[in-house]
């Protein structure tokens, strides 16, 4: 089993930045995908991006060059750092591990102001 918890969320400017992070329970070295999704009010949960084990990444068109997704196998920790924030960014984040099974942390809501 794999517990996730974010962390990082919050009310920010367009144009503005924030870092999500997710700590899982286990080593996070064994586990091959990792990722964020995010889910905005009446809209379907999407990727936002995912990382593999061995580093490759892949990221959703709507945030490529301003969302990187980083993996710290020392500290069990994957990262989302977001720059360049606009309003149609605003959605709860939520952290994603396959480990046999899709595993989901509660989230964290992402607020973009105008």
């Amino acid at each position: 089993q794999v517990q996730l918890v974010e962390s990082g969320g919050g009310l920010v400017q367009a144009g503005g930045s924030l870092r999500l992070s997710c700590a899982a329970s286990r080593s996070i070295s064994s586990i091959g995908i990792l990722g964020w999704y995010r889910q905005a009010p009446g809209k379907q949960r999407e990727l936002v991006a995912v990382i593999s084990s061995g580093g490759s990444t892949n990221y959703a068109d709507s945030v490529k060059g301003r969302f990187t997704i980083s993996r710290d196998n020392a500290k069990n920790t994957v990262l989302l750092q977001m720059n360049s924030l606009k309003p149609e960014d605003t959605a709860i984040y939520f952290c994603n591990a396959f480990y046999g099974r899709h595993y989901w942390g509660q989230g964290t809501q992402v607020t973009v102001s105008s």
